[in-house]
């Protein structure tokens, strides 16, 4: 502690940081960042998966509807 009164010296005394070390943190840090960003698309992805996924089981289903429809009228005034 400085005889100058209380508190940490860390707050008074500048930190002695090299630029290599404030490149390095800086490149840690938007690794982090990167990595979350990955994380994030990468479970953006399968979400969309899965939505389209459900979005052709959607139009087949309406597609069989129609179909089946069709096939229906066609049958009922098809000659017996």
């Amino acid at each position: 502690m400085s005889a100058r009164g209380g508190g940490s010296r860390y707050l008074k005394e500048p930190f002695d940081c090299s630029h290599a070390q404030r490149f390095e943190a800086t490149e840690r840090v938007m690794e982090l960042q990167f990595d979350v960003v990955s994380q994030r698309l990468q479970r953006m992805e399968s979400l969309m998966e899965g939505l389209e996924k459900r979005l052709w089981m959607t139009v087949y289903g309406v597609v069989g509807v129609i179909l089946t429809q069709a096939v229906q009228s066609v049958l009922e005034y098809a000659p017996r």
